[in-house]
């Protein structure tokens, strides 16, 4: 329970401090972000897909 609210306390400043971003500096860092989720999810898939092979 704590975590949860540790979390949703952490979205709250970091909700607060976009909000107060330029609109371009925040499409920027989201467009950064996204990229690494993307780099990570295929990373994660191909090394599944080879430990599973042998």
């Amino acid at each position: 329970m704590l975590f949860i609210v540790a979390a949703l306390l952490l979205l709250g400043v970091v909700l607060g401090t976009v909000a107060h971003a330029p609109l371009s500096f925040s499409l920027a860092a989201g467009v950064v972000i996204a990229a690494w989720l993307g780099i990570f999810a295929l990373r994660e898939r191909n090394r599944r897909r080879h430990t599973q092979a042998h």
